[in-house]
């Protein structure tokens, strides 16, 4: 299913306007991001792994993870706003959600590193950037993939299909922005137990190409974005999910 976002820009006094092309294309290079900050994914052509997750020569073995409870479903809201930025452009959201379930026993369990999990793809809404006349919409497609990671911190492995994010601007220049272009890539996050239990990704990154005429920023390589998300039991609500050993 492909969710679609209009995206709408707004005048900001502190940008220069003798380069309103570029300045406002590196804001769409910036939203791709959006897509795989805003999604709590689903296992999909990648799986995903956290850092930490992999064990290389030398290194310690990655720890056992539990991701409880077995078989519920879960829900993920944006808590505050994401933000995605590159340079000195941001373009912010203001709600995001998605919906899945933690894998039935014993899938829900690894002795030996990470856990994954299914989900759907986000909605985004409430979005606007810091340039004067750029809008943009933003499909999503394909399978996603989260896999959780016990450990301190418990760390998490966002993994976003190929091609599964593609932004299109509209206004002062005509570009397309895609995520993980010529394969499935991961983003590192960080999650929390509580209540509700949380799931962050601070300065996290994934390459984009961009393609258009003048003035799209066809030399961007990678995005950043900063959110955070309370992920609830849609199941049980009087439960939590939770990620330990």
């Amino acid at each position: 299913m492909t969710q679609t976002t209009k995206v709408t820009g707004r005048a900001q006094r502190t940008y220069s306007a003798r380069h309103p092309r570029a300045r406002a294309l590196f804001a769409a290079g910036t939203g791709i991001v959006a897509a795989a900050g805003l999604s709590m994914a689903v296992t999909g052509s990648a799986v995903a792994q956290p850092a930490g997750a992999q064990a290389g020569a030398g290194s310690v073995a990655a720890a056992s993870t539990t991701v409880s409870p077995a078989g519920h479903s879960f829900a993920a809201a944006l808590s505050g706003k994401a933000t995605f930025k590159a340079g000195s452009v941001t373009v912010t959201c203001a709600v995001s959600s998605s919906t899945g379930q933690v894998p039935a026993a014993p899938g829900n369990q690894n002795a030996s590193g990470p856990v994954n999990s299914n989900s759907s793809a986000a909605t985004y809404s409430s979005c606007t950037t810091s340039l004067p006349g750029v809008t943009a919409t933003v499909s999503t497609s394909g399978n996603w993939g989260v896999s959780m990671q016990n450990g301190s911190p418990v760390t998490a492995g966002l993994t976003i299909p190929t091609g599964g994010f593609v932004l299109q601007t509209s206004g002062l220049a005509s570009c397309t922005v895609t995520a993980a272009p010529t394969g499935a890539a991961t983003v590192s996050g960080t999650w929390t137990n509580g209540a509700p239990s949380t799931l962050a990704f601070v300065n996290a990154s994934v390459p984009v190409t961009v393609v258009g005429g003048f003035g799209c920023p066809t030399s961007a390589t990678t995005s950043v974005f900063n959110a955070t998300y309370k992920v609830t039991d849609a199941t049980d609500p009087s439960s939590q999910i939770t990620v330990t050993g």
